[in-house]
Order: structure tokens, then C-alpha cells, then sequence
């Protein structure tokens, strides 16, 4: 595995292009919304990208819709 990553490095490269606009976007949401276990979880997992878009389209939309009402 480790000699693949290596001959095929763009891979690593689409992977860190895919990882890191999601991953910015749900810190900044989570940092805005003082959701501070959200940040550090999100700061410290992982999951290239999957936990970053769910919390990005279903638990950042929570502290958005109470501030409207």
C-alpha cells in the first residue's frame, strides 16, 4: 500500500483537495455557532470529508434556525 501511495501521489493530492474545502467550511460554521465539541471533533477526526458534510448539511443548520425565531 505504502509503494502505491507513493508511485500514484496525485491521489494524495485529489484526496487533500477534496478533504480540506469541506473540512474548512465546517470549522468555520461550528467556530461561528459556538459549537466548540463540533470543532474540536472536527478538528481532530478524520473521515475524509464524510463527518465534515453532515455536520455541515444537517447540525450546523440547528443554532442557525433558533437564532431566526
Amino acid at each position: 500500500m505504502e509503494n502505491y501511495l507513493l508511485e500514484n501521489q496525485w491521489m494524495l493530492w485529489l484526496l487533500l483537495l477534496w478533504v480540506m474545502p469541506w473540512k474548512g467550511v465546517a470549522l468555520w460554521k461550528a467556530s461561528r455557532n459556538t459549537q466548540k465539541f463540533w470543532f474540536i471533533l472536527l478538528l481532530l477526526v478524520n473521515t475524509m470529508a464524510l463527518l465534515e458534510i453532515v455536520y455541515i448539511f444537517y447540525f450546523s443548520k440547528e443554532k442557525q434556525s433558533q437564532q431566526l425565531q
